[in-house]
């Protein structure tokens, strides 16, 4: 199985929403790194697994869309506590939309939101 895993970051807010969050309960701000990491068997014809240029496309965009933000008030985390579990999941769903190919079989998407914290959504693509 062979897997290409590309970078980005960028600084974005939000608070918890769960019963008694303590101080996760009020807007804070975290330096985000999203790692995505895509498998699969067989390289294409370029011996690409994927390509990354595509991929890091994807992650501008992503930044884009993430950056300086507070993600409570972004629709897709309408009705959800926007944690970094959460947000692992929306990026997934929102990489699986931007990136394809023939030769992905799985993508796991890792949001750091500290050096020493993460979380992690894997799924077939």
């Amino acid at each position: 199985m062979y897997s290409t895993t590309v970078l980005t970051d960028f600084v974005a807010q939000h608070y918890l929403t769960v019963p008694n969050p303590g101080p996760e309960g009020v807007p804070h701000s975290h330096h985000f790194e999203v790692e995505l990491t895509f498998r699969g068997p067989e390289l294409n014809e370029h011996e690409y697994l994927i390509d990354i240029d595509d991929v890091e496309a994807a992650l501008k965009g992503l930044a884009d869309r993430y950056r300086d933000e507070l993600l409570n008030d972004l629709p897709e985390f309408d009705g959800y506590n926007p944690s970094v579990e959460r947000f692992a999941r929306v990026v997934f769903e929102r990489v699986t939309d931007d990136v394809t190919a023939d030769t992905i079989e799985e993508l796991t998407v890792t949001v750091w939101e500290n050096d020493a914290a993460a979380a992690s959504y894997t799924g077939a693509t």
